[in-house]
Formats: C-alpha cells, sequence, structure tokens
C-alpha cells in the first residue's frame, strides 16, 4: 500500500493558488463564518502564500508579508531591512484534517521562508483557542484579547 504523499509549498502556480484560496474559504468563509469582503484583502498580491497537499488534495493554508523593515531611528547597521518583521497570516486546516499535524508543518516552512527572506521578527494575530499551539512553536502572547472578524484573537511574536 502506498502512502500519499504529504506536502507543504510554496505557492508557484494559479493552480496551487487557486488551492489555497479554496481551503481559505472553507474554513474562513464558510466555516467561521468570517464576511467575503474580510477574508480577501489587497495583500493577497503581495504575500507569500501556502499551501498543504494530502496527496493531491489541498489540506491548508498560510500566508506571509512583511509589515515592516526594522530599521529603527538611530540604526546604523547599514543593512535596510536586514531587521524586517513579518506578518504570519490565514494559516488554516481543514477541518477534516486537523490534529494530523499540518498547522506545525504551515508554520515551519513559512518561519523557514521568512528567514530566507530576511525576517528577524514573525507576528501573527491567533484566533484565542489556537492560542496554546503558537505558544508550543514559540510565539509570545502580546497584546490583551481583541475582536477581529467578529471572532477573539491575541497578537503574538517570535523572534527568528
Amino acid at each position: 500500500m502506498t502512502r500519499a504523499k504529504r506536502t507543504v509549498k510554496q505557492v508557484e502556480s494559479e493552480a496551487e493558488r487557486r488551492d489555497a484560496f479554496g481551503v481559505r474559504e472553507a474554513v474562513f468563509v464558510d466555516e467561521q463564518d468570517v464576511p467575503e469582503e474580510l477574508e480577501w484583502d489587497e495583500y493577497d498580491d503581495e504575500a507569500i502564500h501556502f499551501v498543504a497537499y494530502d496527496g493531491e488534495t489541498a489540506v491548508g493554508v498560510a500566508r506571509l508579508r512583511r509589515v515592516g523593515d526594522g530599521d529603527t531611528v538611530g540604526d546604523d547597521d547599514g543593512e535596510d531591512g536586514a531587521d524586517a518583521v513579518g506578518k504570519l497570516e490565514r494559516v488554516a486546516v481543514l477541518e477534516s484534517n486537523r490534529g494530523e499535524g499540518w498547522g506545525k508543518r504551515l508554520v515551519v516552512v513559512a518561519e523557514r521562508v521568512a528567514r530566507e527572506e530576511g525576517f528577524a521578527e514573525l507576528r501573527l494575530h491567533a484566533q484565542t483557542h489556537v492560542e496554546s499551539f503558537y505558544e508550543s512553536l514559540g510565539y509570545e502572547t502580546t497584546s490583551d484579547v481583541f475582536e477581529e472578524a467578529g471572532i477573539p484573537h491575541v497578537e503574538m511574536e517570535k523572534s527568528l
């Protein structure tokens, strides 16, 4: 019996992008009732997207984007963007595939790419019910609970 190939990859084709967006639609819009006008935004065109596949089936997704260059007043290291800050967003796994390690795989791959892109820190807005998941991956909570798209969240960050 051959086991289906399990992989997480950076989106490189329009078909992979459609697969990634399909997972977001299923999880955020259909399951969590996030309004479509909030789910899709201007950052989709500039972000790096990731999709997880169990065989030929897309089961998870994440997106990574730059939110700051990290340069501060008095920072004279001469490397613009060397301390870039990234934001990990839209991390989701289909309900039928939760508990199989896909979330961790997605975050690990996104963090590797973030390091390659020169990010020194990642931030994210975690739904409160998955805060402990991110803590287990080294993220620290940096805010009180706030609401985003009608769902309670906390801000978290991790140095890379």
